[in-house]
């Protein structure tokens, strides 16, 4: 008995109907003088394909399907609709030269069924990487926490065959977005590679994943950083940028060769996060109006000092922000520019000749009031600062030492003059950023044994006792719930201490000084240090005991 199998008749009627329109086409391709291609058997580039948005491909009935250079190669049903014209044009006024060809619809569906591979990110110009609003909105409304995230990126992971690679890279990128992590750190181990987002300063582990998968991420990252993709013994820095409905999210890149692969880490320079008025930087009361009314002045300097990371950027530009108007030129030296500000003029620099003191040499002759330079590292440029803040500049800058006291001998073992130094600078600062309670979860404890006597000596030392808080029996400690991704915390406030430049200042600083002999010159002057200052916090419930301990030492 013969069986029909009508599958199998199916499917070679279709393989007939196919051929057939293919070999219709390839008989058009020479009325229409147009090369034919048969794109069931050609690969589709994603790069040239993100050219032409899959609506309009399909209306038109058109693929890009190579991109060589600036030259790419569009297939057409029907080369002489008017649709494919407006398309042509679209593609040469983008920057590109098109050639069009001629090909089945078949091919073209094809070619279409790529477009759900397509990462919602596509670069528009070396080092810039776009990422559609709706898309990226779509997973920062999925990745409301840790858990949420780490579920996504397992699932993207582990669907890595159905995505491009870039998929996978901007899901990473995203996720960091959504929970307003600094850092990223992709970081290979012999069995695996490891995961790492920094959350308000601390590290906290994502996921873990293969080897193969973070080869193909690390040449992405490369190829978008600006990066040589040959190069892995030697370290390498490069940048791109994200753009957003919140603005463009600038992203630092820093590779290190390793003992089993290269490391990454990605550092996210997101707008919002310096969006932060002065006024809840978290300086305390009595050293925001000092700080108020000496912005104010025409001249003098103004420096905050701590460790990468303690938020002294944030605060400068706060301090712009604050004084910035018309009236008023601003120009800022930066290394780099982190954070771009309307109206200010910013320059950055670079290996090339245009270092901090070359940039403020430049600077000062460009008639501007306010300067902004990102760090004195260098007798020439911290000579040049203090002579500006000398002769009619109002001057911002950072310094590396470890609390106020030091910027006094710090500038002097840079080659300052001690005697000009306290008539140039009104205010030293120093500052660390200590992680906030989440309020969702914080738990109100006793103070008692050590903690109690570590922190009623603080409270003691504090000169201004209007200051200190009459209820001093408890405090607050850090659990964990959803909401704060299971930390017990939940964004970070500044904690600060300053030094103003008196006459009694000005007298130790004229004997070459050691730290604590500036502290024992700035005594009357009430102003808390971070020690104090941080204190303070833990008793009005902002930060936790444990936390102030992990940022500075309370023993003295």
């Amino acid at each position: 008995m013969i069986q029909f199998d009508e599958d199998k008749q199916n499917r070679k009627l279709n393989e007939l109907l196919h051929k057939e329109e293919e070999d219709l086409v390839q008989i058009l391709s020479g009325k229409y003088g147009l090369e034919y291609v048969n794109l069931m058997g050609t690969a589709v580039n994603t790069d040239a394909l993100r050219l032409i948005p899959e609506e309009t491909a399909r209306a038109a009935k058109v693929a890009a399907y190579a991109l060589i250079d600036k030259k790419v190669k569009i297939a057409a049903r029907n080369p002489q609709d008017e649709k494919v014209a407006s398309i042509i044009k679209d593609v040469e006024t983008k920057g590109f030269t098109p050639e069009l060809y001629i090909s089945s619809t078949q091919g073209l569906e094809k070619a279409w069924k790529v477009y759900k591979d397509l990462s919602f990110a596509y670069e528009s110009k070396a080092g810039s990487l776009e990422i559609s609003s709706d898309e990226i909105a779509a997973i920062i409304d999925q990745a409301k926490s840790l858990p949420t995230i780490i579920s996504i990126l397992e699932n993207t992971m582990a669907a890595k065959k159905s995505y491009r690679i870039s998929r996978i890279l901007e899901t990473v990128v995203a996720g960091a977005l959504a929970i307003d992590a600094s850092d990223i750190h992709l970081e290979p181990e012999e069995a695996y590679v490891q995961l790492r987002y920094r959350l308000d300063g601390v590290l906290q582990e994502v996921l873990h994943f293969d080897a193969e998968t973070y080869g193909l991420i690390l040449s992405r990252i490369k190829l978008i950083s600006g990066m040589k993709l040959n190069v892995k013994k030697d370290s390498q820095d490069g940048r791109f940028s994200i753009r957003l409905p919140i603005g463009d999210v600038e992203v630092r890149v820093s590779i290190l060769p390793g003992a089993y692969n290269e490391s990454i880490v990605m550092r996210l320079l997101n707008p919002k996060s310096i969006d932060v008025p002065l006024e809840s930087l978290g300086i305390n009361k009595k050293l925001l109006d000092i700080l108020l009314k000496e912005i104010d002045r025409p001249d003098g300097m103004i420096l905050t000092t701590g460790p990468t990371g303690s938020g002294k950027t944030t605060t400068l530009y706060s301090f712009l922000k604050k004084i910035h108007n018309p009236k008023v030129k601003i120009i800022t030296i930066e290394d780099p520019i982190e954070y771009h500000l309307p109206g200010i003029v910013q320059t950055q620099v670079n290996d090339k000749g245009y270092n901090f003191a070359e940039g403020l040499r430049a600077a000062v002759r460009q008639d501007p009031d306010i300067i902004m330079i990102g760090e004195i590292r260098d007798n020439e440029t911290a000579e040049i600062a203090i002579n500006s803040a000398l002769t009619g500049h109002l001057v911002f800058s950072t310094l590396h030492t470890n609390d106020a006291a030091g910027t006094y001998p710090r500038l002097i073992d840079l080659g300052v003059n001690s005697k000009v130094l306290t008539s140039a600078i009104r205010v030293a600062m120093a500052q660390r950023l200590v992680r906030k309670l989440c309020a969702s979860c914080k738990k109100e404890v006793v103070i008692a044994g050590t903690d109690q006597k570590e922190m009623e000596d603080a409270v003691a030392a504090i000169e201004d006792k209007s200051l200190i808080p009459t209820e001093r029996t408890h405090m607050f400690v850090a659990v964990g719930c959803e909401k704060c991704n299971n930390t017990g915390y939940k964004g970070r406030v500044g904690i600060y201490e300053a030094i103003l430049s008196d006459k009694k200042i000005e007298d130790a600083v004229e004997m070459n000084p050691s730290e604590r002999e500036i502290w024992i010159a700035a005594q009357g002057q009430g102003i808390l240090t971070m020690k104090q200052d941080g204190v303070l916090k833990i008793l009005d419930g902002t930060t936790s005991l444990e936390e102030l301990r992990r940022v500075i030492s309370l023993t003295d």
